[in-house]
């Protein structure tokens, strides 16, 4: 699984001009579903969403606090284009689970459920529409934008 994971302010997808999820302070997190990616994939993205200290602790130290220390927000939005390239001038996306896409929603789904589930206030991970075309609105905080991927994890 690759991750963008941005800190905002705030946070929004539509899909055909309705709001579908919206997060105020927190992190947004575009999730890209690898051919080869797994549960255990999802176990580590997981973690890394909801630990990643990416926010100053009170006493204003950089890089101290979590989500789940400050009870922030999570949205979360599928994006198999994390796992595109340019092959010429034109993008290639054989590396992503577009082509078979029930697995790959299987597998965002228990992401966004085991993210929710181990969130100390499950209703404050929204998500967006897997496979939709979605308009998704970023407020960047910092800005502050992570890159991920479970298959370099360490």
């Amino acid at each position: 699984m690759k991750l963008v994971i941005q800190r905002v302010t705030s946070g929004g997808v539509k899909v055909d001009g309705q709001t579908v999820g919206s997060i105020s302070k927190g992190v947004v997190c575009l999730v890209g579903i690898g051919r080869d990616d797994t549960e255990e994939d999802a176990e580590w993205c997981c973690r890394r969403i909801l630990n990643a200290r990416l926010w100053p602790s009170a006493e204003g130290k950089p890089w101290m606090t979590s989500v789940l220390q400050n009870n922030f927000q999570v949205l979360m939005v599928s994006q198999f284009t994390l796992h595109g390239y340019m092959n010429g001038n034109k993008p290639d996306f054989h590396l992503s689970s577009r082509l078979s896409p029930e697995p790959a929603k299987e597998l965002f789904d228990n992401l966004v459920a085991k993210v929710r589930k181990a969130h100390t206030a499950p209703e404050q991970v929204q998500e967006g529409v897997f496979g939709a075309y979605m308009e998704v609105d970023i407020a960047g905080d910092g800005p502050v934008t992570m890159n991920l991927d479970s298959k370099a994890r360490k």
